[in-house]
């Protein structure tokens, strides 16, 4: 089965209609942060984690719209996410964003924190600019500090595991987000 592209207006009225289960396949973060309402938190590792342990966590539905924020997570993973619909499956055209652009409601929650890879991102920049800044002007001893948070970026790259995600969801902003 292959995944079929649909409009954001297109995809409302099939949930309106009650003929289509929209599936959010992003981190349960960015979920939190932002989503459709109504759409259900299944992300892309759990989905995949639970086809291959057999189970069928979107059985009995009729129809499936998989979304993620642009569209392209979805459309990298369109095949392993077909196989996992029972049904007609769609891939919402532009994700999330696509759904906002047809001037479609969204449910915003700012008390949630930024997504964690929003956050490794903030931090591994200041820390860059802190000790290129801290090393031109004050000791070039401080430039390690740039070289350490590239070679850390590229090892997350390589191996999947990031020491510094994993430091930041530890961080009490997260911690009090994971508890709620």
């Amino acid at each position: 089965m292959t995944l079929q592209t649909l409009d954001a207006i297109a995809a409302r009225r099939l949930i309106d209609a009650g003929g289509a289960l929209l599936i959010d396949v992003r981190a349960s973060d960015e979920h939190a942060r932002e989503r459709i309402a109504g759409a259900r938190s299944l992300p892309l590792a759990q989905l995949r984690a639970q086809a291959q342990a057999g189970a069928a966590p979107l059985a009995g539905a009729q129809a499936v719209i998989f979304h993620c924020r642009s569209g392209q997570r979805t459309a990298a993973h369109a095949q392993a996410l077909a196989d996992c619909a029972n049904g007609q499956a769609y891939v919402l055209e532009g994700g999330l964003d696509g759904w906002k652009r047809a001037g479609l409601p969204v449910v915003r929650d700012a008390s949630q924190p930024l997504e964690l890879q929003r956050q490794v991102q903030i931090a591994a920049g200041a820390l860059v600019a802190l000790g290129t800044a801290l090393g031109l002007g004050v000791s070039p001893w401080f430039l390690l500090l740039p070289g350490f948070v590239g070679c850390g970026l590229v090892f997350a790259g390589v191996s999947g595991f990031c020491g510094m995600a994993r430091l930041l969801v530890k961080m009490p902003w997260n911690r009090r987000a994971a508890a709620a």
